[in-house]
This record gives C-alpha cells, structure tokens and sequence, in this order.
C-alpha cells in the first residue's frame, strides 16, 4: 500500500509539473510563430538528416532543396493528421479522471487544447507553403478516415503508437532540426514552438500508457501488441503512399527529365525517408524502448522487432 501511494503521488507529481510548464510556454499561431513571415524558399525546409537528401547524388544543390520542401510539406501535414487521432484518444482517456485526480484531467485538458492549436498551425502552414509552391501537390491520407481507424484498436496500442510519434518529435527537433542554420527559420521556429508542447505530452502520454498497461492481463496485453504492430503496418502504408506522390509530384516540378532508373532510386529514396522519420527514428529512441521494454515480455519484443525489420 506504501509503495502505490508514493506511485500515486509520484505520478500527480508529473501531472503538475506538466500544467505549470504548459501555463509558462503558452504560445499562439500568429503572435508567436508566424509574426507576419512568410517561408522562404531559397532554403531547405526539412534537414539533411531527415530528408536523407544526401543520400541522393545524381540531384543538384537546388533539387535536393526543392525535395527537401516536398518533404517538409508533408511532413506538417503527417503530423497534423496524427494530432487528429491523438486529440480524440487523449479526449476520451481523460474520461477516467473526470471523478478522479482533477490535477491528471486538467493536464489532459491542456493537452487537448494544445493538440487542437497544433492542428489549426500545421493547416496554416498547408495554407502558406501551399501558395508559394507550384500546383499539383496531393496529401494522400484523409485525416478522419485515418483517426477512425486507428481508434478502432485497443487503448494500449494507440497510447503506445501516440508515445512514440511524441518521443520522436522531441528527438527530430534537437538532433536535426535545431542545429541546421541552412533551414527557412520560419520552418524552423514552427517546430520549436511544436516541440516545447510536444515535451511535456510525451510525458503525458507515458504516464497514461502505463496507467492503460496496469489494466491489462497478459491475454489482454498480447492481443494489444497484435494491434500495435498492425498500426506500425497502416502507418507504413500511409508513408507508401505519401512517398509516391510526393516523388510524383518532385519530377512534375523539378524542371527536367529523370529516367527511369534514377526515378526509382529517388522514389525509394523517399520511402526510405519517410520510414526513418515517422517509424524506425521512434523505435530507436530510447526513452521509447525503455518503456515498451518495460511493458512487453520477450517474446512479444520479439514479435515487434520482427515487424520492424521488414520496413529496414
């Protein structure tokens, strides 16, 4: 009884501490992130170390930018799709605490406003990067269609899926984002001001995926790991999809003819890409597998990592 009391006030701890960051760093869309800029396209948007741009040599400095904007598009875009789902299952996880610990609901409140606010930036900056590119670009996914199907898998799985889009949010900031000065600083400060929520979301998200776990038998719990590798699949399938009309609409805009192989190689250039920023980058973070280690028997690792390797 000693030991889950002080688990308890542990955790309200963090609950709190994630309140009063979020109260402290409150920013908005226009005052604090736009401030009237626009982007500027004689700069890469996304990094050399998520754009895998580098890894591309029959491209000039100038196309290896112009992908990396392609890529950077896309990039908000995924991550205003995944705040769609996100938003809806922290929403309802927050039920457990409406009669409960009224610092965890508060916490979750914000996290919800917050996500909702990101949304609305990530469709402005469709908005903006939109009028300054030539037409023809598509995002595949439909957001609510996306949302409802996620949400059809069990709480764990999607806890655990939102844990580590989170995580590697935080980890694409500080390893590429923020120390490349050759990036549009407009691109730049929108994923700063991003990953300073982001921080304490993560934390919101382990603390509830825990919470989630502690429900489960291992009957329960086997069958969820089923789910969370079935949503790794669907992400990759989204990421398929994406990679091949943002490659699409890279030779459309580029100002020259490719041949087919060179076509190719750029094409999986970009799955390879986008595999490394929004799975494989995650999974090896960690702070995620310390979590997941810590939840998952051997076997059903082993399952996991089995999945993970047909994506490498």
């Amino acid at each position: 009884m000693q030991h889950a009391t002080a688990s308890y006030q542990a955790d309200s701890n963090r609950y709190a501490k994630c309140i009063e960051v979020s109260k402290r760093i409150r920013w908005e869309i226009e005052a604090d992130v736009i401030r009237g800029r626009s982007f500027d396209f004689g700069h890469k948007f996304l990094p050399d170390g998520l754009s895998k741009v580098h890894e591309l040599p029959s491209l000039d400095d100038s196309e290896k930018r112009l992908l990396s904007q392609i890529q950077g598009r896309s990039y908000a875009n995924i991550f205003g799709l995944v705040e769609r789902f996100i938003n809806a299952k922290v929403l309802e996880v927050s039920r457990d605490h409406s009669l409960g610990d009224q610092v965890a609901l508060e916490a979750l409140i914000r996290f919800s406003d917050e996500e909702l606010k990101h949304q609305e930036l990530f469709r402005r900056i469709e908005q903006m990067i939109g009028a300054g590119m030539p037409e023809g670009y598509v995002f595949v996914p439909q957001p609510n269609e996306v949302a409802r199907a996620v949400l059809s898998k069990s709480t764990w799985a999607v806890l655990g899926l939102t844990c580590h889009i989170e995580l590697f949010t935080q980890a694409h900031y500080k390893q590429s984002i923020e120390p490349d000065d050759a990036l549009s600083e407009l691109f730049k400060d929108v994923f700063l001001f991003h990953w300073r929520e982001e921080s304490q979301h993560a934390i919101l998200d382990e603390l509830e995926w825990k919470r989630e776990d502690r429900r489960l038998s291992e009957e329960q719990r086997d069958r969820a790991v089923d789910d969370l590798i079935e949503l790794v699949v669907a992400v990759d399938g989204i990421l398929q999809a994406q990679s091949t009309a943002d490659a699409g609409y890279f030779f459309d805009i580029a100002g020259r003819s490719f041949g087919r192989e060179e076509r190719d190689h750029i094409a999986r250039g970009l799955l390879r890409a986008y595999r490394w920023q929004y799975i494989l980058s995650g999974v090896q973070e960690p702070r995620f597998s310390n979590i997941l280690g810590s939840m998952v028997n051997e076997r059903q690792g082993e399952r996991i990592s089995a999945a993970l390797l047909t994506l490498v």
